[in-house]
């Protein structure tokens, strides 16, 4: 992946460009509705204008109204929008996350308030269906608190496995599972690998069937303490799994095995986006 200068969208400039709920409207009002020549109602040229103190926009000629916050994470929340707004952008700039805490000390308002906004920004984290090629690594991480045995890794008690594949100098794709048994693992990856793409791995025998699926498999062998033979290794894989147990562990503490699957996509995003120009926060916007 070829290195782009990120543009950086700072907490001044987020300010000078969203002052109050007004703007912030009209912003999701223009991403929505830009491509729009004619009223959808009266078929007149499109020209609408924001109704005084209501979250909506009317035609100035037949007088239909348009609600651009209608089916967004926004629909009928009372807290303002700005403080959504705010929210998203405090997502876009932390490497390590936003705990619902936070947001409650940042925005004013209720846990459980800054918990739901919390978990509706994070459904903005998804990525496209585009499949991985070349070179990829796979590998397996587990999730959770201490079980009795103690035991770190493969075996190990109260944990939720989650199985990862990264595009070296590409993007990534992690999926919580039951189990991590070939029934399990194999569909996840011809789904998201191209058949055909080198993947690398560590010697975990439900990988040892790939080259039989159609792809070059090669393998380290980390139980006798090899990480690296030439090209071969999965330290991309392993180094987003750092970041990612860093960050639970530093920010959230604990999550939920039900709210897993959210948490890897929001730290799986950020891993995508790094080599893209525009910043988090209007990638995040587009998707709303």
């Amino acid at each position: 992946m070829n290195q782009v200068k990120k543009q950086l969208f700072t907490l001044a400039n987020f300010n000078k460009k969203y002052p109050d709920d007004e703007a912030c409207i009209q912003e999701i009002f223009d991403r929505k509705y830009s491509n729009l020549e004619e009223c959808p109602v009266c078929k007149k040229p499109f020209k609408y204008y924001k109704v005084r103190d209501r979250k909506c926009y009317a035609c100035q000629y037949c007088g239909g109204q348009m609600h651009p916050l209608a089916h967004t994470i926004f629909e009928k929340s009372d807290t303002p929008i700005r403080s959504w707004f705010y929210a998203i952008f405090l997502f876009s700039v932390s490497k390590n996350g936003v705990s619902a805490m936070e947001l409650q000390r940042q925005l004013g308002v209720t846990y459980k308030c800054a918990w739901r906004i919390a978990n509706k920004v994070r459904t903005l984290f998804t990525d496209d269906a585009n499949q991985l090629s070349n070179i990829v690594e796979i590998d397996e991480t587990y999730v959770g608190g201490k079980g009795k045995n103690n035991k770190r890794g493969r075996g190990a008690e109260n944990k939720t496995p989650v199985f990862g594949m990264a595009e070296r100098q590409g993007s990534l794709r992690a999926k919580v599972t039951l189990d991590t048994k070939r029934k399990t693992v194999m569909p996840i990856i011809k789904e998201h690998v191209k058949i055909g793409s080198v993947i690398m791995s560590d010697e975990y025998l439900p990988y040892q069937s790939l080259s039989r699926e159609g792809y070059k498999h090669q393998a380290i062998n980390h139980g006798q303490k090899q990480y690296v033979k030439g090209s071969v290794h999965t330290n991309t894989i392993e180094g987003f799994w750092g970041q990612l147990k860093r960050s639970i562990n530093g920010t959230y503490h604990m999550v939920s095995p039900k709210y897993l699957q959210e948490y890897v996509n929001e730290f799986s995003y950020r891993y995508n986006q790094r080599g893209k120009a525009q910043p988090i926060f209007s990638l995040l916007l587009e998707r709303i």
